[in-house]
């Protein structure tokens, strides 16, 4: 495409930049990780459109954890006034007051549990939803230099690995934190009720299990962060080895042995990390658990030294006293897993908002305004100057003040050695680069003070790599005009000299092109494209060396639609085989960056310049 960009080998494992110049690049590499406030008051943002929902699960969560820590202090009443009251005999009326109530307790707790789950489950996979799609969105207003250096597979990886990784921290965490804070806090006070000595001996250690739980979150972060940078490397291999293209470079180099080996060794560090991150708790959590599960032993000692020293305890409260803190395990090591599940997903969060928080290089500016279309058709360079985002301090930009001006309805092309800069003056041109010095006309207005959106849709570019979807030949032609009649896709299809080829087919307009459409051949593929670009009717077609790497008798073909689809058009060919523009009405001559000559075919032949030297070259290869 350009030869200013860095390569990044299929068999290395450089680190690819993601954001929209080095400086943020450089930023967002050395930027330490959010701190959790912060990151917690980003995700709070997340839920804001369903503060209502949220609203009705935190008053269920309430109402459910506070009657969780109703049945201990009924199980007292039963033991000291229905089983062993001071009569000495049972009383079984009040017993099965109590009873009945415990049962009535459980079951509404059952079904607000439920409900709870419903609406915690709709707004966490909402949210997670709309971050995807946000994120998605985002990802498409960068610019073309941000793609050119990012692997496709890494993107996927955020979109998909990161965003999924979050899933159980998005649908979980709201109702989790609430419900088991409520749950500790009324567990607490019921301890208190009960006997404010044993508590003190109930909770004499928590602070050191904070302390123990905010190392291992640490731990788990740093991990968590290796494995979604795994994670994204075994997408990027998978992306590129599975497409169709890097099968048939597989096979085509008899190389599948080396991908499933390069596949193998990123699955191998997976599992390894995967493995960490999962026993780096383990041994914290086991701790915990032996200290909460001994507490009441040691309850029944401390029981017998507050009987030995005549402080009254009843049997009833001791049963309720152990009863409400086995309820508070459970609640108490949420509250640590979802702690841990909020410091391990910050690597994750950081990730996801690290793609949301890139600027993109090219956007409208604030008094941007549509193309004027008494004016459409005239494309201006004046004293341009590119260099790509990525290229060095040191290399020469791509193009040196480069100026030409092509009139409405004139087919121009540029031809010129590889590398010179031509396909670089047709990125500039719908403005998927910004220039770095001068400025680009369109229809008499500078490029970026134009919408872009109003820019691109007055230009069609067909190019040398023809993109299909794997879907039918309809659906790959109504991309450009989704409300096309099948009327309206037959007469494009003629004037790219296509509609026989595909009315052979046995589905016709609904045969499946399949991946990057292979199941064509290149100049099928390539009249599709014309047809597809026909369709949208556009004032300015830009042509990317659309032929050069057909054979002859595909050009010819592809040629005869081009020559229809430039028809009353602005044309700007890119032009690698110089008898498909003898008949341009300027041609410019690219070289090093520069225009070193421009003219009609006839003149520049006679002028006997780069232009005819090429042109001999040629002729003279047939």
């Amino acid at each position: 495409m350009h030869g200013g960009s860095t390569p990044v080998g299929r068999m290395g494992k450089q680190r690819t930049r993601i954001s929209g110049s080095d400086a943020d690049a450089q930023k967002a590499e050395n930027a330490d990780a959010p701190r959790i406030p912060d990151l917690l008051a980003r995700i709070a943002q997340l839920f804001q459109p369903h503060r209502r929902a949220l609203g009705v699960t935190a008053v269920l969560v309430i109402i459910s954890a506070g009657l969780t820590v109703v049945p201990p202090l009924l199980t007292r009443q039963a033991f000291d006034v229905g089983l062993f009251p001071p009569s000495g005999r049972p009383n079984f009326p009040v017993l099965l007051e109590i009873v009945g109530l415990m049962i009535v307790i459980y079951v509404a707790s059952a079904g607000l549990g439920v409900w709870q789950t419903f609406l915690t489950a709709t707004v966490g996979n909402r949210v997670m939803g709309a971050l995807r799609v946000r994120l998605f969105g985002h990802l498409q207003k960068m610019e073309l230099a941000f793609f050119t250096r990012t692997k496709t597979g890494i993107i996927q990886s955020r979109l998909q690995n990161d965003v999924g990784g979050v899933a159980s921290v998005l649908t979980n965490t709201v109702a989790s934190v609430l419900g088991n804070t409520v749950t500790v806090a009324a567990a607490f006070v019921s301890m208190l009720v009960l006997s404010w000595q044993l508590t003190i001996v109930a909770v004499i250690l928590m602070p050191i299990l904070v302390i123990a739980q905010r190392r291992v979150g640490r731990v788990r972060a740093k991990i968590a962060t290796k494995t979604q940078e795994s994670l994204s490397d075994m997408t990027a291999i998978t992306q590129e080895t599975l497409s169709v293209s890097g099968i048939l470079l597989a096979k085509s180099f008899n190389q599948q042995a080396t991908e499933v080996a390069r596949y193998s060794d990123e699955n191998d560090n997976q599992i390894r990390l995967q493995v960490r991150e999962q026993m780096s708790g383990q041994w914290f959590f086991a701790m915990v658990q032996i200290f909460l599960a001994i507490i009441p032993a040691v309850i029944y000692l401390c029981t017998a030294w507050l009987l030995f020293h005549n402080v009254a305890v009843t049997a009833g409260t001791i049963v309720a006293f152990t009863t409400v803190q086995a309820r508070l395990m459970w609640p108490l090591l949420g509250l640590m897993r979802v702690a841990l599940d909020l410091q391990t997903s910050q690597a994750l969060f950081s990730r996801i908002f690290e793609y949301l928080d890139l600027h993109p290089a090219i956007s409208d500016a604030p008094n941007a305004h549509p193309v004027d279309s008494a004016k459409l058709g005239r494309v201006q360079f004046e004293n341009v100057v590119f260099s790509y985002p990525d290229s060095g301090d040191d290399t020469p930009p791509t193009l040196k003040g480069v100026s030409f001006s092509i009139e409405p309805g004139q087919f121009a092309a540029f031809v010129g050695p590889s590398g010179a800069g031509k396909t670089t003056v047709s990125y500039l041109i719908p403005r998927f680069h910004d220039v770095t010095g001068g400025r680009i006309l369109f229809a008499g207005t500078d490029v970026r003070e134009l919408e872009q959106d109003s820019l691109v849709a007055n230009i069609g570019i067909v190019s040398q790599e023809t993109y299909l979807f794997h879907a039918t030949i309809a659906e790959n032609l109504r991309y450009a005009k989704p409300t096309a009649t099948d009327a309206e896709l037959e007469r494009a299809a003629r004037a790219a000299n296509i509609h026989q080829t595909i009315a052979s087919f046995p589905l016709a307009y609904d045969t499946v092109v399949g991946e990057r459409g292979y199941r064509l051949s290149g100049g099928e593929k390539q009249r599709i494209a014309i047809a597809r670009v026909l369709l949208k009717d556009p004032r300015v077609l830009i042509l990317d060396e659309a032929t050069s790497a057909l054979d002859s008798i595909s050009e010819r073909t592809v040629q005869e639609a081009l020559d229809t689809a430039s028809a009353g058009r602005t044309t700007i060919a890119i032009a690698h085989r110089l008898s498909t523009i003898v008949s341009a009405d300027v041609i410019f001559v690219v070289d090093g960056g520069r225009i070193v000559e421009q003219g009609t075919h006839a003149e520049l032949t006679a002028a006997d310049g780069v232009y005819a030297r090429l042109y001999q070259q040629q002729v003279a290869q047939r």
